[in-house]
Order: C-alpha cells, then sequence, then structure tokens
C-alpha cells in the first residue's frame, strides 16, 4: 500500500471510530490530541543544538501501566562522545489514528553504548495501541 493510500486509510478510520461519538466527544478528543501534539513540537523546539538522530532510536512495544499507556525507548549512541536524546513518541491506535504525543528525554548515553526511557500517555488510551518515534534529537 502507498503512504498516501496508508495514510487515507487512518484517516478513514479515525472518522469513522469518532462518528460513533458524540460531537462533543470527538472535540474533546481532537482538542486533547492537539495539545498534547502541540506541547510536545514545544519541547522539541527547545533543543536548540540537537541533530536529527530518529534512526539512533527505536520504540518498543507499548503496554497498559496502570491508568495510561507505556513504552521503552532505547537510544543507541553512535557518536564519540556522550549524548543526550530528546524524542517525541507517538502513540497511536490499530488503525495508525493518532491518540497522544509525549517527549521522553534520555539523558548521558555512553558513546557506542544504549540506554532506555520510558514514553508515558498523558491520558488513558484505550484498545490496542502502538508507540512510534515522531522525531527525536541528540544533543
Amino acid at each position: 500500500m502507498t503512504p498516501r493510500r496508508t495514510a487515507a486509510s487512518a484517516v478513514l478510520l479515525a472518522v469513522t471510530a469518532l462518528a460513533a461519538c458524540t460531537e462533543e466527544e470527538r472535540q474533546q478528543a481532537v482538542d486533547v490530541v492537539a495539545s498534547a501534539t502541540a506541547a510536545a513540537a514545544s519541547k522539541m523546539a527547545e533543543v536548540t543544538d540537537g541533530i536529527d538522530a530518529k534512526g539512533d532510536v527505536k520504540a518498543g512495544p507499548a503496554r497498559a501501566d496502570g491508568d495510561r499507556t507505556t513504552a521503552e525507548i532505547t537510544a543507541t549512541n553512535p557518536a564519540a562522545s556522550t549524548a543526550d536524546y530528546t524524542i517525541a513518541v507517538n502513540f497511536r491506535d490499530d488503525g495508525g489514528g493518532l491518540l497522544d504525543t509525549v517527549v521522553v528525554t534520555i539523558d548521558d548515553v555512553p558513546a557506542g553504548q544504549s540506554k532506555t526511557g520510558t514514553a508515558r500517555s498523558n491520558r488513558t488510551l484505550s484498545g490496542a495501541t502502538t508507540a512510534d518515534i515522531a522525531q527525536a534529537l541528540r544533543h
């Protein structure tokens, strides 16, 4: 499936899921995701000396943890010196729809080694959920 078709399918699934909600519930869901996305973008913008490091970072499976969803995030530092990572993580439903976005910081990753951190959703997420890396900066 092409990226355009995949994106269109994800949007259709999200719209279909929201169709079962009241207008107020739909708007609340949209507002929550928009707020989380804006907060994550703002936090990522605070990193002024970072370089794109999305290839250095992997997200583990999403899991329920009490009333939140978590995923272990692993940063592997290929640089010659210790580095910090600031990572935007998306939580998505099984149709690819965006449910939440969070920022994880993993500090002091030694050169040539890996270190983990935990992404924790801002709110309760229901149903099958996956985590993916939206953006990662090494600094």
